[in-house]
């Protein structure tokens, strides 16, 4: 048989992290060099030298960013390919992903192409995207029937800023930022701003970097 490709995991979930695990060990293809929970030090893993592939997951409980991670082994190893995985609809993810170089993405807990089969094309050149991010029921509404200037505010909204904060970081003004919050209430039912920001944390429809 040909040479395995030897693939490194970064998730810290452990049920997830022992899914991927068993994908990997059961493929003939693949060999699972390593295996981490947290991204803080996978870029240091991969100056070891012989990972083909990363599965990397994009939020860490440690507060470490799989999409930084990315970022730096892109930089300093370009030839090893990752694959972001999340269950988190955060439309940003998608578009920091490919801006950064990452070859591929895959949505944990989606009904789609099964993780092994992106993982095989990934290896053979490919880039694979979803076509649409996850749709969630938020409120009384869906998840994408926010716009993208309300997904925008409530990115914000999610840090604890105040309405002039989050007019300062978007350059509109403050009854701008207030009319939005006001039809987002409106839309989804929930009773105030703290509601509306906490609800959106949790199901991961927006989050902020910072």
């Amino acid at each position: 048989m040909d040479k395995k490709n030897r693939v490194m995991i970064v998730d810290d979930q452990s049920i997830s992290r022992q899914l991927f695990e068993s994908f990997i060990q059961s493929a003939e293809d693949f060999e699972l060099v390593y295996s981490l929970d947290t991204a803080k030090v996978a870029d240091t893993y991969c100056a070891r030298g012989g990972i083909d592939l990363i599965i990397m997951d994009v939020v860490m409980g440690d507060g470490t960013s799989g999409l930084d991670a990315a970022a730096r082994i892109k930089k300093s190893y370009p030839g090893i390919k990752i694959v972001i995985v999340t269950s988190m609809p955060e439309v940003s993810y998608i578009e920091r992903a490919k801006s950064i170089g990452v070859e591929s993405f895959w949505y944990k807990e989606v009904e789609g192409e099964p993780l092994l089969s992106v993982l095989r094309r990934t290896i053979n050149g490919e880039s694979i995207y979803p076509d649409t991010t996850p749709v969630l029921e938020f409120g009384f509404v869906k998840s994408t029937d926010l716009t993208d200037m309300e997904l925008m505010v409530l990115r914000e909204l999610t840090t604890g800023a105040g309405n002039q904060e989050i007019a300062d970081r978007l350059m509109v003004s403050v009854n701008t930022i207030r009319t939005h919050i006001q039809h987002m209430l409106d839309k989804t039912g929930f009773a105030n701003r703290t509601e509306l920001a906490i609800e959106a944390r949790v199901r991961g429809i927006v989050i902020a970097d910072r």
